[in-house]
């Protein structure tokens, strides 16, 4: 584990680790919590790798029954609760605490009712987000929002940071692609949010859920806005000299009123390491590559890639590759999808998730770079350009203390520059506990307290995920139920 703080054990809950597992088992079952101290290693770390911690416990409830019946016990106990799809958070959303329960819906995977009337599917929250396109495609529908961990994140966890995906372009991201929600609080509530319709009356209760990262409830089943599958859809890929040519092509293309369905950016050592991995035909004498999809009929595809391609030379593409077959733009994909593995082949990395404006990517391209060679660290840049939501790779060695504090550190001055232009600390990947000191440098004093009386209104003991996105000093003090104190 780094120096990066935690709120205090609570010794006392510790103490009364016996029976909260047998209040658990008596609930999910005592085969359905895990406390054994190996098993419970699987459940130590997300996706962002650096950080590691045992969890108390972990219970993996099966209905939104047994979720709230946990939750109601936990909140009784005054145990703090980590929600947890898959573990594939980027920023340690789903980091447990020593004297936290994690509360898993891996067994909640089932699809529930499919509404193509209505363009909807109503699903529990443990399946996976590519699992809900595989779902409808037979009928000619899919689900847009398309993170590259689609193959292994949930509906729970994309619903908690607000997860976008290659294809957010044109059809948004998590929140403009959920229609209802069902949602347990921490005293075991169960609430219904919106439903098949487009909008729901009074406030506006699903955003503010949508993208909470677990501090308000834990989903457990979602009404997703399913869409009819295109005509058609190709990708090009384009060739550039330098990472300012590639930025400057994006910065005209959505200039010009044009809206692909994705506009994803490469830089050198990306296009380099997923070539390797994934034989894509990835051009490897350029410094900068774009990955532009278009779809429609046809005759539109070819339309609009005429026109990318022209803007594309106007701003120096070198090497320019329309995909013209399936297997070709299925290679492209691939390439891209896998980028992330691909670059854990050779180095440990922090991927960070700053959005800004798309007219200032140039020179922010350019900032990074310079940031990065500060740190005596190197960068690969794989990004999602169209919506300016980037994703640079700081490389660095996660066995090397020194370097694990520089890479800190150099990921927190490319999110504050991202801030410094216009944009804000995160794009799709939550501020969890990677950006929760960094929220200072995007809110007020004000701002943040706002928030976090919403935080407390549904959660006084506030026991939901508590050592994320808040920096620590400032909190309030949480109101503990006189239930809590030790047997």
């Amino acid at each position: 584990m780094s120096s990066l703080a935690l709120p205090a054990v609570d010794a006392g809950i510790l103490a009364k680790r016996a029976r909260i597992v047998e209040r658990l088992g008596e609930v999910v079952g005592a085969r359905w919590v895990i406390s054994d101290e190996d098993e419970l290693r699987a459940y130590e770390t997300d996706a962002l790798t650096a950080y590691r911690q045992i969890p108390l416990a972990v219970a993996l409830p099966a209905t939104t029954d047994e979720v709230s019946r946990v939750l109601a016990v936990l909140n009784e106990e005054g145990v703090k609760v980590i929600g947890r799809g898959a573990g594939t958070s980027l920023a340690g959303g789903a980091l447990p605490l020593a004297d936290s329960v994690v509360v898993g819906v891996s067994r909640m995977s089932r699809v529930l009712d499919i509404d193509t009337a209505n363009r909807a599917i109503r699903v529990e929250a443990g399946v996976t987000n590519l699992a809900v396109s595989g779902a409808v495609d037979h009928l000619g529908f899919f689900y847009a929002p398309d993170p590259s961990s689609q193959l292994a994140c949930t509906i729970a966890g994309n619903v908690a940071m607000n997860s976008g995906g290659a294809h957010c372009l044109k059809y948004g991201v998590t929140t403009n692609n959920v229609l209802g929600l069902t949602v347990v609080l921490m005293d075991g509530t169960v609430i219904e949010l919106g439903g098949t319709h487009m909008d729901s009356p009074g406030y506006d209760l699903l955003g503010l859920m949508t993208g909470s990262e677990g501090q308000l409830g834990i989903v457990t089943e979602a009404v997703l806005r399913i869409l009819p599958k295109a005509e058609g859809a190709r990708p090009v890929l384009l060739g550039f000299n330098s990472n300012t040519d590639a930025g400057t092509c994006v910065s005209d293309i959505i200039g010009q009123g044009m809206l692909p369905v994705a506009i994803e950016f490469m830089d050198r050592p990306a296009i380099r390491i997923c070539e390797d991995f994934a034989h894509a035909g990835y051009p490897l004498d350029v410094e900068a590559m774009l990955i532009i999809e278009v779809e429609g009929s046809e005759e539109e595809i070819v339309e609009q890639l005429a026109k990318i391609v022209a803007v594309a030379r106007d701003n120096g593409a070198v090497h320019v590759r329309e995909a013209k077959t399936p297997a070709e733009s299925a290679a492209i994909w691939k390439g891209r999808k896998s980028a992330f593995g691909a670059m854990g082949r050779i180095s440990d990395y922090m991927c960070m998730d700053g959005t800004i404006p798309t007219g200032r990517l140039p020179e922010v391209l350019v900032k990074i770079s310079e940031i990065c060679e500060g740190y005596g660290l190197g960068v690969a840049n794989i990004f999602h350009a169209g919506d300016g939501n980037l994703h640079p790779l700081v490389l660095y060695d996660v066995n090397d203390p020194e370097q694990l504090e520089k890479a800190e550190a150099c990921g927190a001055d490319i999110l504050e520059l991202c801030v410094e232009v216009g944009g804000c600390l995160t794009g799709e990947h939550g501020v969890g506990i990677e950006k929760r000191e960094l929220m200072t440098s995007q809110f007020n004093a004000i701002d943040l307290d706002q928030q976090m009386r919403i935080k407390t209104m549904l959660d006084p003991q506030w026991l939901l995920n508590p050592a994320k996105v808040f920096p620590l000093a400032g909190r309030p003090e949480p109101v503990r139920l006189k239930t809590n104190e030790a047997a």
